[in-house]
């Protein structure tokens, strides 16, 4: 090994030299999984890789690069532009046209492209030029143009398991030539399991740990890694929460759909999960907000006053008071009978009308503050309903003239939506009577 690749990061070095010892993504990789064919058949189709940091992304596609006979031709869209692709356009069309040779052309972070640099690669890929291979840590349903997308098939990279990393560890430990198999320091099992289990399914991570502490290690004249270094070092750490990537939104729906269905002990576990991995509590006391309207509504509306309560303490006085308060309106609302009656209408009449025209009020529901409005009869016939019997203007309509009277709210049988359902039918009953008159 050459003395610059002995300065190289441990997680470079421990790189997988082929799919032996490249480990996760069985579902994608196992003896009968296509993309595993066509990678052992030397036939190779543009793809998306989309996965967490650390599942093996950029692993992988210099593998099939490596495995099929294919020049390797990498670019990072944070760092490359217009110029980058088109050198390494020129260089797949030499290696093509002077030795037949294919070429892998790989983009990391291919959603920071914007459409035009994705739109660059298309004729490319068209006639044969190059295989493209992009990675994503964003779904690229969302953030890859769907020309790009409809030439390149998508395959999920799972994050890996605590035991995925720690046979990465123990492999990196053994290793005499790559890894820290010629250092004079032990390490527990124990201690890998805590190193596997910080590092949160990211295995660059768990090796980056792994060399600064066997760094540490030597600088102490430490002939084992202690528990003592290993917490100091993992401590540091920040726990996999991607703000504004799909982790983060993985994680609120998660929560949301606990608290729909009347999990408390979910939505806590989702809860803490959240605020541990940095999450800013008050745009989960928003999201609070918005759940206590669409799953709960009528059926209990103090869920909507509790989880305005908890924004307003989030607010006002900040940690630790302001979680807990927004714990208790989660588990509040968790516990909750549930509706989404309300927001079900709300879409419904929404819809309605935006695919209607804009009706004019009705003249009896219009305000007269002035004489010339009296005489143009805003207002005339209207029915004010605190004069009626019950308080209630039977047979009254409220809709324009144009439309027909629609039922949009239906309240469910539960919580006090069983009241107002037991109300609206009584009025809908007095409505019925007075049509008859």
């Amino acid at each position: 090994m050459s003395k610059a690749a002995n300065h190289s990061p441990l997680a470079a070095r421990m790189r997988p030299r082929s799919l032996s010892e490249f480990y996760g993504q069985t579902h994608l990789l196992a003896d009968d999984k296509p993309l595993r064919q066509a990678i052992e058949s030397k036939q190779p189709h543009s793809m998306i890789f989309w996965g967490p940091p650390g599942t093996g992304k950029t692993t992988l596609a210099r593998l099939i690069a490596s495995m099929t006979d294919a020049q390797f031709e990498s670019l990072s869209a944070v760092l490359s532009g217009v110029k980058d692709i088109r050198a390494a356009i020129e260089r797949a069309k030499q290696a093509q046209q002077q030795f037949s040779q294919a070429t892998i052309l790989f983009v990391d972070e291919v959603h920071r492209f914007n459409k035009a640099q994705q739109d660059a690669f298309l004729p490319f890929v068209e006639d044969g030029t190059i295989t493209f291979i992009g990675a994503t840590t964003e779904n690229p349903s969302f953030e890859v143009n769907n020309a790009l997308l409809s030439r390149a098939r998508v395959y999920q990279l799972q994050r890996l398991t605590t035991e995925d990393i720690t046979t990465i560890l123990q492999q990196a430990l053994a290793d005499e030539e790559r890894g820290l198999g010629n250092k004079k320091i032990g390490i527990a099992d124990e201690e890998l399991a805590n190193i596997a289990m910080a590092a949160d399914g990211d295995a660059r991570t768990a090796l980056n740990y792994l060399e600064l502490l066997f760094q540490l290690a030597s600088q102490r004249h430490q002939s084992e890694v202690t528990t003592a270094l290993v917490t100091e070092v993992i401590s540091q750490g920040v726990r996999r929460f991607d703000k504004g990537g799909d982790l983060f939104y993985d994680q609120i729906s998660a929560l949301h759909k606990a608290v729909r269905g009347s999990s408390p002990d979910a939505s806590l576990y989702w809860l803490a999960r959240m605020l541990d991995g940095g999450c800013d509590p008050l745009y989960i006391a928003r999201r609070v907000v918005r759940m206590a309207s669409e799953d709960i509504g009528n059926a209990d509306p103090r869920a909507l006053q509790l989880a305005l309560n908890a924004w307003d303490v989030q607010e006002r006085l900040g940690e630790p008071e302001g979680p807990l308060a927004i714990a208790q309106a989660v588990v509040y609302m968790a516990c909750a009978p549930k509706s989404n009656a309300v927001y079900k209408a709300f879409n419904k009449v929404m819809k309605d009308v935006k695919s209607a025209p804009s009706y004019d009020v009705p003249l009896h529901l219009r305000n007269a503050p002035t004489k010339l409005m009296k005489s143009l009869d805003y207002g005339k016939e209207y029915r004010y309903a605190h004069n009626e019997p019950d308080a209630y203007a039977a047979g009254e309509s409220y809709f324009p003239d144009e439309v027909r009277p629609a039922r949009y709210y239906e309240p469910v049988p539960r919580g006090l939506e069983l009241k107002i359902a037991e109300k609206l039918a009584y009025l809908r009953k007095l409505d019925k009577v007075k049509c008859e008159d």
